[in-house]
């Protein structure tokens, strides 16, 4: 008889998880390089990169940012993201149509961005920091907002009267992140 129920639990378990056909991966989160426009580097254990999520729901991150760096304004489309300090400072926050919520971040301080909120983080310590980031889900996409609006071919002057910007200053920008027109 105990065979029965052990038997029922193992077929209820594989059942409810995707994850039992999968393999195992062990991910390598090394510091990322910070040596870019954003001072900042995501070292990413998405399905893509780290196919042991596959199924499972959730993925993670190791976010390095380089003194004076920043993760500019950008939003989670399919996930929700989950912050935990390591080691620095991060300013951090997120907006909703009618609030702002900011927080300065130190080692164990742990914050939540909702799933297509728009929300940032910005080293605001003395030296390097470290996070760790795990998402609600195994693909959470991430639309920078400064790419979306600068690194396109949309006309500089459509971008500048869209956003209250003068044309020089759209075409400066566009020039760093690679936008054209």
């Amino acid at each position: 008889m105990k065979m029965i129920y052990v038997l029922f639990l193992f077929a209820l378990l594989s059942f409810t998880s995707h994850a039992a056909v999968n393999d195992f991966c062990v991910a390598d989160l090394k510091a990322g390089n910070t040596t870019n426009t954003f001072n900042a580097a995501l070292t990413s254990a998405f399905v893509a990169d780290f196919p042991g999520v596959n199924g499972l729901g959730v993925s993670a991150a190791r976010l390095d940012i380089a003194k004076g760096g920043s993760i500019p304004m950008h939003t989670h489309l399919a996930a929700t993201e989950l912050l935990i300090m390591v080691q620095g400072q991060i300013s951090a926050g997120f907006m909703t149509p009618t609030a702002l919520y900011t927080k300065t971040l130190k080692p164990g301080d742990i914050m939540v961005f909702p799933q297509g909120q728009l929300h940032f983080q910005v080293n605001s310590g003395n030296g390097k920091t470290t996070a760790f980031l795990a998402f609600s889900g195994a693909n959470p996409e991430a639309q920078l907002l400064d790419l979306l609006l600068f690194g396109n071919s949309l006309p500089s002057e459509l971008v500048a009267q869209t956003t209250f910007l003068e044309v020089e200053q759209v075409k400066k920008v566009k020039a760093r992140f690679g936008g054209r027109g």
